[in-house]
């Protein structure tokens, strides 16, 4: 999830403005959150459950990688919201499985109201899938071979939180070399933040008390 949709002009449905995501917030189970996993109940369970926890495995990662994607020019919210259907769409996200896709899985994709319907990014999704098997490494091990030292302090707020770093141009750039697709320094710190590579939950945050 990049924090910049977040912050991304004004209200629209499923993305909070930037005062709601800067500062914690306390839920109705007086648990104290970073503000934007407080705002809807999806964000809750994501953010509590998932965003900032390491993940790793070629297929996992692959997975995330791929719904960062999709969510350009989107909310994430928009994308937690159709993941069981993309996981059925993609056959759970098996980089194998997705490689071997050609035009009939294209249009079948294409046709489907339940995931994002952008032909760019499906085809980005299934070219990925293909350079992912041809990393000698695997995906994981390359992707997390990016991963920062932990921090020494946690932000304080989001507005402390970068949209990308040095690590993430570097793993952009690798990527890129590589064949990989919708993958941009921004989108490649946003999936650093969801796999756990780097942990930008607010100091006070329950998820890290």
């Amino acid at each position: 999830m990049r924090l910049g949709a977040l912050r991304g002009g004004g209200r629209s449905a499923g993305r909070p403005s930037l005062d709601d995501v800067t500062n914690l917030v306390i839920g109705a189970d007086g648990a104290p959150r970073c503000g934007w996993g407080a705002s809807t109940p999806d964000y809750t369970v994501y953010h509590d459950t998932e965003w900032g926890r390491p993940l790793h495995g070629d297929d996992a990662l692959y997975e995330r990688m791929t719904l960062e994607a999709f969510q350009s020019g989107l909310s994430w919210l928009t994308i937690l919201r159709k993941r069981a259907a993309f996981r059925l769409a993609f056959d759970d996200f098996r980089i194998a499985d997705v490689a071997d896709y050609g035009e009939a899985d294209v249009a079948r994709l294409l046709g489907d109201a339940g995931i994002v319907r952008n032909r760019a990014k499906i085809e980005a999704a299934i070219g990925n899938a293909r350079a992912a098997l041809d990393l000698p490494e695997g995906l994981s091990a390359l992707l997390w071979s990016f991963a920062p030292p932990p921090r020494s302090t946690r932000p304080g707020s989001f507005a402390e939180v970068p949209s990308s770093t040095p690590q993430s141009t570097a793993m952009a750039k690798a990527l890129k070399k590589r064949g990989f697709r919708f993958v941009g320094p921004t989108t490649a710190y946003a999936l650093m933040q969801a796999t756990g590579m780097v942990d930008d939950h607010l100091a006070g945050c329950h998820v890290v008390a």
